[in-house]
């Protein structure tokens, strides 16, 4: 197939090593998986995307005005270790064919640069792969300006791979997620909260192949929870929506109650963490999950202590994983930071849980015996039986549905729409509109006038959903209702 340059791209994808080592079988299954993972979400952009699976990488073709959506999809998928972007010719048959046309696309970059030409290729030929590049590259130095070839460190790498007859020009290189692809290393639960550590042990989770739900124990908050759903929705439709995965919400209130009729309030926050882990136990055997999740880092609070760990552990059968054991805040911001997750975190409205006055922070297993026989566990298993499934692609809807921020699509001369997305521009709308990022609602807010209405704008409505509630509980501000334009 002909493939012209103007209108279509293309993309050669490298897969991680790890799974270039695996045994044939294993290696054949990963390949198989990762491809029918892009099928899925590249066809959500544009049905003229030409997908081709290689048993080393794979290749794939898209229309120009896909190629930035496509760009990043690519880079956000785990089990891809690099994207090159290339330049298609076919019907290249002979060598000069192949040096003519590197000169028309490349001459332009080493233009008083030194430079080197690196050669791949696959197929019967009348010439190697060192043939081609002393071509090419003597080709450019004679025809074109330039500051010679340098083998060693040259301001330019021109990269071709040559498939039989078929010519790719490399045009760019960038790093991809790595990992695992998702759907090869089974299912597991994971207990979030929707701040910096169980947001990242989620996408670490992902990242490593694996098919990520999420469970959240509401301790009161209807803010929280759309916060919380907001951050899982971001996750999957970033690194994971090439599967379906499950939302739990389970109301957690009348369990904090009942701990604080029956617990020691040293025991206080370690009784909370095991009390999840057996409810999440619960669901996971319901829905034939073998792992647990959790965000918990060593030493970080006082719950995380190695022996606190170990008591939390001792109600569950389940693997439990701390991806972030032993890192530290630092390190877990940063990939916050990288990953897009970090003004979520530090926007998400707090609701204390179990404050511990003089918390434990070396357990005794005996006391702990004595305090979990105190708990009343019908109260758990009723929490469970409320819980709450929907999948995540249908949080938007659920969202919309259940919160009780009004939500409206017109305005007036009273109105006053605050566009919350983090973006230099502002909504153009027929009355005032001003631009106040999320993470600085809070303190915003306070210094409007109060006598107007104001309606939360963003693109999705997620995010409006959740910070209108939350001026809604925190700063009794009834003026505030969600902009959803039609």
């Amino acid at each position: 197939m002909e493939t012209s340059t103007s209108k279509t791209q293309k993309f050669i994808l490298k897969l991680f090593p790890e799974i270039m080592v695996k045994g044939s079988s294993a290696k054949r299954q990963m390949v198989g998986q990762l491809y029918n993972n892009l099928v899925k979400m590249l066809a959500r952009i544009s049905e003229d995307i030409a997908i081709k699976k290689f048993s080393d990488k794979i290749e794939v073709v898209t229309p120009v005005v896909c190629v930035v959506e496509v760009r990043q999809l690519l880079l956000d998928t785990p089990g891809i270790e690099q994207v090159l972007e290339a330049l298609q010719f076919d019907k290249m048959e002979t060598i000069d064919d192949i040096k003519i046309k590197v000169g028309e696309v490349t001459h332009r970059s080493i233009e008083n640069k030194s430079f080197v030409v690196r050669v791949k290729r696959s197929g019967s030929h009348p010439f190697g792969s060192n043939d081609i590049a002393s071509t090419v590259g003597g080709y450019m130095l004679a025809t074109y300006p330039n500051n010679g070839v340098d083998l060693h460190n040259p301001e330019v790498t021109i990269r071709i791979e040559l498939i039989n007859n078929q010519l790719n020009i490399i045009t760019s290189k960038h790093a991809g997620l790595s990992g695992f692809p998702i759907g090869t290393q089974g299912d597991i639960l994971s207990l979030m909260s929707g701040g910096f550590d169980s947001t990242i042990a989620s996408y670490l989770t992902m990242k490593r192949g694996m098919k990520t739900h999420f469970i959240f124990f509401n301790l009161g908050g209807i803010a929280h929870e759309i916060g919380v759903k907001q951050v899982a929705l971001y996750l999957w439709s970033k690194f994971g929506s090439s599967h379906r995965v499950k939302f739990i919400s389970v109301p957690f209130d009348d369990v904090l109650t009942e701990i604080f009729e029956s617990t020691h309030n040293t025991y206080m926050g370690v009784t909370l963490k095991r009390l999840m882990l057996m409810a999440a136990e619960k669901i996971a055997d319901d829905m034939e999950i073998d792992a647990l999740l959790t965000g918990e880092s060593v030493a970080q609070v006082s719950s995380q202590t190695l022996r606190n760990l170990a008591l939390i552990d001792q109600v569950t059968n389940k693997l439990v994983l701390r991806p972030l054991a032993t890192m530290n805040k630092p390190e877990i911001i940063d990939i916050a930071n990288t990953i897009g997750t970090r003004r979520f975190a530090e926007s998400m409205p707090e609701y204390c849980g179990v404050i511990s006055k003089n918390p434990i922070t070396h357990g005794s297993y005996k006391r702990m015996e004595k305090e979990a026989k105190r708990f009343n566990y019908e109260v758990l298993d009723k929490a469970v039986e409320k819980a709450q499934h929907i999948n995540v692609e249908d949080i938007l809807d659920d969202v919309t549905t259940d919160t009780a921020i009004e939500v409206v699509s017109s305005v007036d001369a009273n109105t006053v729409v605050i566009d919350i997305r983090d973006e230099e521009s502002c909504i153009e709308t027929a009355c005032e509109s001003i631009n106040i990022p999320f993470y600085k609602l809070k303190t915003e807010f306070k210094k409007l006038p109060q006598n107007k209405e104001y309606l939360l704008y963003c693109e999705k409505g997620i995010m409006s959903q959740l910070h209108a509630q939350y001026l809604r509980d925190a700063e009794d501000a009834k003026n505030v209702k969600v902009y959803r334009p039609i």
